[in-house]
């Protein structure tokens, strides 16, 4: 199994940028995807989710209303739109592919992903 995210870079505050994940080597219709960020320092946090069906997408409240995940499951891609980006959205990004076949509840721990893509950095200018 193999993640590829891209999409990060340097922007100024209020910007948006698109970050995208490519899966393969999974039927990755059949699982719910996250996106992580970490720090120097800091452990890695859960941004958001999205079930295998591209239903109920799931936020942290540091990204809700501004971020909005998404899938295409015909092409293996999920994707973290980030709107009204702040110096505090500074991070490495990682997208993650959930380890249970078709969880029917998204979840927002890291121990519940699996596979990990290598991260995309994101730098938010004040």
């Amino acid at each position: 199994v193999q993640l590829q995210a891209s999409g990060g870079g340097l922007v100024q505050a209020g910007d948006s940028l698109r970050l995208s994940c490519a899966g393969s080597g999974r039927t990755f219709s059949n699982y719910a995807m996250g996106w992580f960020r970490q720090v120097p320092g800091k452990e890695r946090e859960f941004v958001a989710a999205i079930k295998w069906n591209g239903d109920s997408p799931y936020y942290a409240d540091s990204v809700k209303g501004r971020f909005t995940i998404s899938r295409d499951n015909a092409k293996n891609m999920a994707y973290l739109q980030m709107n009204s980006l702040k110096p505090e959205d500074t991070a490495v990004y990682f997208c993650a592919v959930d380890r249970k076949i078709r969880r029917t509840v998204v979840a927002g721990t890291r121990w519940s992903y699996d596979y990990w893509g290598q991260g995309t950095q994101v730098t938010v200018s004040s």
